[in-house]
């Protein structure tokens, strides 16, 4: 039998602070074992927002070790799926070592707005990106 690795999804924000961190847990929730969602962002940001962390924890989704990454941390790993976020990262995104299908699908930014935003973006992500990835990996 041989042993299939996980497909590789990176998650493209300009932050990596509130949606691509979302993101990129409920992708390992939903899709594991065959999805492995890493985020970054273009320009990251210090921490992970306090929102993003609360309105995860809220569905009872891991939160521990979430930190925001410059996307040239992982622009060596094989990827299989880039899905940028939002707008600027999209415009921005990297030119990667090799062709890597990509995903445009945004999600209002939720930052410095109270945790209902958070929240709704959280159900948002889950409702849209999840069958969104599915469907281009064909899983």
């Amino acid at each position: 039998m041989t042993e299939t690795r996980p497909k590789t999804v990176l998650v493209l924000c300009t932050g990596n602070s509130c949606r691509s961190q979302m993101a990129e847990v409920i992708l390992n929730h939903d899709l594991a074992p065959q999805v492995r969602a890493i985020s970054a962002g273009t320009r990251p940001q210090p921490k992970v927002a306090d929102g993003a962390i609360a309105a995860l924890q809220a569905a009872g989704l891991p939160t521990e070790g979430l930190h925001p990454k410059d996307v040239e941390a992982v622009i060596h790993e094989p990827i299989d799926l880039v899905v940028t976020v939002c707008d600027n990262a999209r415009e921005s995104c990297p030119v990667f070592p090799r062709p890597v299908p990509s995903l445009h699908l945004p999600f209002h930014d939720p930052h410095g707005e109270p945790l209902e935003s958070f929240l709704r973006v959280r159900d948002d992500i889950r409702a849209r990106l999840v069958p969104a990835v599915r469907a281009a990996l064909g899983l």
